[in-house]
């Protein structure tokens, strides 16, 4: 007989998860994205993967909130290009930047949700400056997933810091390490997570190994089940 009440988060053995954004609940831009911001900064197409290596080499600061916005953008800059506080040029790469960073994968989200309806409580750990933490907190998928959410400009440490993961804990409402999980794409975030006593999953793309680790309402699961064994 199948239970008609939901799991709980200690059912499942969990308390919370602590999630990434890019690479696991939102997907990476695709080349004609990094062409476009290049080109606005005033790169040539054919020096996207330079321009993405200087952007990369500058955005640990900006991320973690001690360089800002038009300092970010003007060090980028080329052809004679400047883009001063209020320019329109300023507000294009912003804006260009920033949706770059807001396509989000349906199968995760769909998970995310599954796993919220048991009780399980999740917040959000990302390194992002503060234009793309206010437009992702503005995000319908956010506030309904997310009862808390840390991003890296705000605490004014990246990961694989040990306070981005303690501000993370103590957003969750101080979750027993060891019955929290932690999801991130980069391995050394997942490394640095272990080492403080966390559950981790270094997530590659696949939604079933993320699936595999969350809870799921009895019913859920039961359709899952009979879905495999009529495959």
């Amino acid at each position: 007989m199948i239970s008609s009440q939901p799991t709980t988060p200690s059912d499942a053995g969990l308390e919370a998860v602590i999630l990434d954004y890019n690479g696991v609940i939102g997907r990476q831009p695709g080349p004609a994205q990094w062409t476009r911001l290049a080109e606005l900064a005033g790169w040539r197409p054919h020096e996207t993967h330079a321009f993405q290596q200087a952007f990369w080499h500058r955005r640990e600061l900006y991320d973690q909130g001690v360089t800002e916005t038009q300092a970010f953008w003007n060090g980028l800059l080329r052809s004679g290009r400047t883009a001063p506080v209020g320019s329109t040029l300023l507000a294009a790469l912003g804006h260009a930047d920033t949706n770059m960073w807001t396509a989000t994968d349906p199968a995760v989200l769909d998970l995310l949700h599954t796993a919220h309806a048991t009780g399980l409580r999740l917040v959000l750990l990302s390194n992002a400056p503060k234009p793309l933490a206010n437009t992702l907190d503005d995000a319908e998928w956010c506030a309904t997933l997310f009862s808390q959410t840390v991003y890296s400009a705000r605490i004014g440490v990246n990961k694989p810091h040990k306070r981005a993961y303690e501000a993370a804990l103590k957003a969750a409402g101080m979750p027993d390490p060891s019955k929290t999980l932690f999801v991130d794409d980069r391995l050394d975030n997942v490394e640095a997570a272990e080492q403080l006593g966390l559950q981790a999953l270094h997530y590659t793309g696949d939604p079933a190994s993320l699936a595999r680790r969350l809870p799921r309402p009895p019913t859920v699961t039961h359709t899952a089940a009979a879905l495999t064994t009529s495959a």
